[in-house]
This record gives C-alpha cells, sequence and structure tokens, in this order.
C-alpha cells in the first residue's frame, strides 16, 4: 500500500464520518491526516507508529490506523462506515466536487442513492428546490456525473457519441486510409462496453502523438490502444484495402448474427466495402444497428429494414414536463419550441399530485394547467398540445387522483415512481392493476431502470404486454438514455400482440424532445415498424386514438 492509497483511505474515513453527520472535530482530525500523509515524501508503510506519529498532522490515533491499514490491508473504522453506506453513495462521495453535505442532503431529501439516479434527478429539475442549491449547481453536477460514469468500463451510447464522433473525424485527418466505427458503438448498443474503430493501412502511428486529447497506450501491426479525452480506451483495428468490408462486418455484426450469416452465405475472399458483403448474397446493406441475431438476420432477408421507424417519422413529442410540475420550462416555452421544431402536435404529462418530490400538481394547479392549454390551442392551431399527466401508479396499482381529475385528461400515462423494491409477482401485479384502470392510455417507463444505475424492478414482460394488448393501453419506449425503457428486445413481441409504442423523451426542458432520437434508435434496434409507433400517427390519427378513450 503506498503513501497515497493510505492517504485516500483517511480522505474517505472523513468523508463518510461527514455524511453520517459524526463528530466535526474526530472528522477534521481524519481530513487533516489526509491533507499531511500527502505531503509526506518518505514510504510512510516503512515507518513505525512512533516515526508516523511525529509528523506533522499526524497523531497517535490516526498513526495507529495507519499501521493497521500497512500490516492488515484495511480499517476496522473505515470498514464500519462503508458497511452502513450503499455503494452508490460511495460512488457519489468519489466524484469530485459534490461534498459529504450535499450527499447527504441529497440522500435524505431525494432518496437518491446511486451517481446514475442522481444524474438523472439532475435532468428532472429536483436539485433547485433543495436548500443551497440551484440552477447553476444542478448543470455543474451532471457534467460531474456524467464525466464519472464515462470514466467507468461502460458507458451510455448517448453519452460517448459526439467523442466516437469527433475522433473519427480526427482519425480521418491523421491517416491515410478510411476509418469507420465498428462494434458496439456502431450497432448504437444502449450500454458500451468495447469501443472500436477500423482503420485501413498504412496507420502512422506518429501522426497520433500530436494530437489534442490522444494518447497512444500501445501500438502494434494488429491493434492500436488510445485513450481519447480522459476518457474511454478506444481499440483501432488496422486493416487491408482488400479486407476492409471483410472486417468491417466481422467485427461490426454481433456473433450470433455472423453465425447465422455463415449458415447461409460465405464472406467473399476480399471485400473492400461491406456493400459488397451483402451484395455478395443479394441483399441491400442494412443499418448497422440491426446486425444483430438470427432473428435479425431474418428480418433483413425478409426486406423488412425499409419500413422501420425513423427520426423523420415522429409527428408529435409526447411525455413532457413543464414548470407545473419539474421541469426547467414553462408550458408556453415548451408548446412554442415543439412547434417551431417542426412536429404537430404536443403531450405535456407533467407529475400527479403524490409526486412530491418532483412538484406534483394538486387538482386545482390541473385545472389551471388546462386553462391555459385551451389558451395556447387558441393561439397556436392548427398544432395541438394534449392534456396529459404522468400519474403515479400507487402501491396497491391504482392511479393517482380521484375519477373526476382523471376524467378530464387526454389521455393518461401511468409510471411506476416508488416502492421500486418489488419482486417480479409484485411488480407485475402492480402494473396490470393501472393497466386495468379505464383511464390508462399509456404505460410509461415499465421497469423504472436506470442504465449504468439501477437495475429495474422485475416484471413479467409477456404478461404485461399480453395486459396492454388487451386493455388497448400503448407502452412507451422512454427515450431519455438512461431508461430506454421498454427494452428494445421485447418490442418484437409487442408489435405481434398488436400493442402501439410511444417513442417518448420525458423532456423535463426545451433541449430535452431531442432526445427522442435516442428513442428511435432503440425502437430500430426492436425492429419497430412505423406504423406500430403511436407518436407517428398524423395529427388526425393520433386525435382519432385520443378520442377512442377506454371510458
Amino acid at each position: 500500500m503506498d503513501n497515497k492509497e493510505i492517504a485516500r483511505s483517511f480522505r474517505q474515513l472523513a468523508d463518510l464520518m461527514e455524511l453520517h453527520g459524526e463528530n466535526p472535530f474526530r472528522t477534521r482530525t481524519y481530513a487533516n491526516a489526509y491533507i499531511s500523509l500527502r505531503k509526506v515524501d518518505r514510504d510512510i508503510s516503512m515507518l513505525d507508529e512512533g516515526s508516523l506519529a511525529s509528523i506533522k498532522g499526524i497523531g497517535s490515533s490516526v498513526a495507529k490506523k495507519i499501521r493497521e491499514l500497512v500490516e492488515h490491508g484495511k480499517m476496522d473504522a473505515l470498514e464500519k462506515y462503508r458497511e452502513k453506506t450503499p455503494e452508490g453513495i460511495r460512488q457519489i462521495l468519489s466524484i469530485k466536487g459534490i461534498g459529504p453535505k450535499k450527499v447527504r442532503q441529497i440522500w435524505e431529501e431525494l432518496g437518491v442513492e446511486s451517481p446514475g439516479e442522481l444524474l438523472y434527478a439532475c435532468q428532472e429539475n429536483r436539485l433547485v428546490d433543495l436548500k443551497g442549491f440551484g440552477l447553476k449547481t444542478q448543470q455543474d453536477y451532471i457534467a460531474k456525473i456524467e464525466y464519472f460514469l464515462d470514466s467507468q468500463e461502460k458507458s451510455l451510447y448517448a453519452s460517448i457519441e459526439d467523442d466516437a464522433l469527433a475522433l473519427l473525424e480526427m482519425l480521418r485527418n491523421v491517416t491515410s486510409g478510411k476509418c469507420v466505427l465498428v462494434g458496439e458503438v456502431a450497432r448504437k448498443c444502449p450500454v458500451i462496453s468495447s469501443f472500436e474503430i477500423l482503420v485501413e493501412k498504412p496507420v502512422f502511428h506518429t501522426a497520433f502523438q500530436s494530437q489534442d486529447n490522444l494518447e497512444v497506450l500501445e501500438a502494434q501491426d494488429d491493434i492500436i490502444r488510445i485513450r481519447y479525452a480522459d476518457k474511454m480506451t478506444w481499440s483501432l483495428h488496422p486493416c487491408t484495402t482488400s479486407d476492409f468490408g471483410k472486417r468491417q462486418f466481422e467485427l461490426t455484426a454481433d456473433a450470433a448474427f455472423i453465425s447465422a450469416w455463415n449458415e447461409k452465405f460465405n464472406l467473399p475472399e476480399e471485400a473492400e466495402s461491406m456493400d459488397q458483403v451483402f451484395r455478395s448474397a443479394g441483399i441491400p446493406v442494412p443499418p448497422s444497428e440491426i446486425m444483430e441475431g438470427e432473428e435479425g438476420l431474418r428480418r433483413i432477408l425478409a426486406d423488412e429494414a425499409p419500413g422501420l421507424v425513423s427520426d423523420s417519422d415522429i409527428k408529435g413529442i409526447l411525455h413532457n414536463h413543464s414548470t407545473y410540475s419539474d421541469g426547467l420550462h414553462s408550458l408556453r416555452e415548451m408548446a412554442e419550441y415543439v412547434k417551431a421544431s417542426g412536429y404537430a402536435y404536443f403531450g405535456i404529462c407533467d407529475h400527479s399530485q403524490s409526486a412530491f418530490y418532483a412538484n406534483g400538481m394538486p387538482p386545482e394547479r390541473v385545472l389551471e394547467q388546462h386553462a391555459e392549454i385551451d389558451l395556447l390551442n387558441r393561439e397556436l392551431a392548427p398544432f395541438k398540445v394534449y392534456k396529459g399527466i404522468e400519474s403515479d401508479i400507487l402501491n396497491d396499482g391504482s392511479l393517482d387522483y380521484e375519477e373526476e381529475i382523471l376524467a378530464r385528461f387526454d389521455f393518461v400515462v401511468a409510471s411506476i415512481h416508488s416502492n421500486l423494491r418489488m419482486d417480479k409477482d409484485k411488480a407485475t401485479e402492480r402494473l396490470i392493476r393501472a393497466i386495468e384502470n379505464p383511464y390508462t392510455r399509456m404505460l410509461g417507463h415499465p421497469t423504472g431502470r436506470l442504465l449504468l444505475s439501477r437495475e429495474g424492478y422485475p416484471i413479467d414482460h409477456m404478461e404485461v404486454i399480453d395486459a396492454c394488448a388487451h386493455h388497448h393501453v400503448a407502452i412507451e419506449l422512454n427515450a431519455n438514455p438512461l431508461r430506454l425503457d421498454l427494452e428494445y428486445t421485447w418490442i418484437p413481441y409487442a408489435v405481434e400482440k398488436g400493442v402501439l409504442i410511444s417513442i417518448n423523451p420525458d423532456a423535463h426542458s426545451k433541449g430535452g424532445i431531442h432526445l427522442t432520437r435516442f428513442g428511435v434508435i432503440a425502437a430500430r434496434k426492436g425492429w419497430l415498424p412505423v406504423d406500430n409507433c403511436l407518436n407517428a400517427l398524423g395529427p388526425d390519427d393520433f386525435q382519432a386514438w385520443i378520442n377512442a378513450k377506454k371510458v
């Protein structure tokens, strides 16, 4: 154990003690020890207890704990506080610039227990109303948390997309041949665990050295590993021109797709482009994101790819929030922005009254919002604002609000936000009861998951989808990259059962509506036909869906 590791142990002990509200004097003792130990230029592990105690800022108590660390590899006091602190809270504490007092406040007042949950809370503007916080702090936290998540072994596709494209452009400028994204990044998987680029030989390694934000970690003939922007490590695969298309195919498609391909076709001996690989089998080259699984190949052979939903098919933006609950912008600002962005209709779905953590709307505010919507619809016609609500599914499966209020909405999105620690039977039963409610028109983020942060509660997807089909309830594909819930692998079953999928950004700000594109990516990976996408309906057809209320 070196000096830095020993010092960090005392920093963590001080932070955890402050987090739990321990005696400030004792907490400062360990915080000061961290500062003092960082200044020691001798090998701390080689010093005896007496020598340690003589160092300025280190007393006998700290000296004993240092020896405990060196001799046993752990410190009982630190282990005690680690055990009583959720791992996710410890991760938040490790993010530079988010101190113990703030973490304790967020933990106690919002129930947030991981970096991903905190990021989502920031995106929903839940921090701005906490004492001592504000919009600037919230934005600062978003940047810090995204950096933290980017530094882990896995990343959200949405969080690395810009870096991937920037790196690709940089490589194209310093190499003499083609460069393309391959693997999970090319397939736009929601979560990326490997970062790969195929590059055409010759690759000039020395040209990398002068590039900003790029560090060469390893350079061999068959692979080059680089770190970009002090974040993830990328693997570059050099390849000859004649094999480029073949290697692109092999590195991009997943193992199941390649296995299914090999049962039907032979890869060409040489192929300079991936188009040539598919043309050799008499198939138009498909989008990379659907080169997954045996079923993916079957659908490509059946020429189903051209019918998949695309960004241009989306006609309306549903499930959005405003300052009536926890949104950043007013209802008018949101509506006008959606209209200016070229969409035909907009569904506001602020939080219901039980969502106290999100400034949920009591009945009187619902009526106030509906009056404003009526005014906006007169001003903005033919653009239409729909009176939606994200109604909490309560613990017994009932919806928030009495029937008199629920009946006033154009559509109700039913979502679970509380009591998430459920077993499969409980969660499924709770969802199905909400689906059976005659006022429910759409099921919101069915599992409540937060990717790379919180697993969703387990549900019987088939039972839930079957219930939605029976009761004519659409299912949301929540487009926030932290959610992407409904999981895209369940879209084919939903389509088979005739359930409409709504690609919703769950936007809490004007810019949040553009998250829709990540939902479209996931929908395409799930082979969602445009005809089965609720918000790809034109204005008249969507109004017909609204009119077909169950009540």
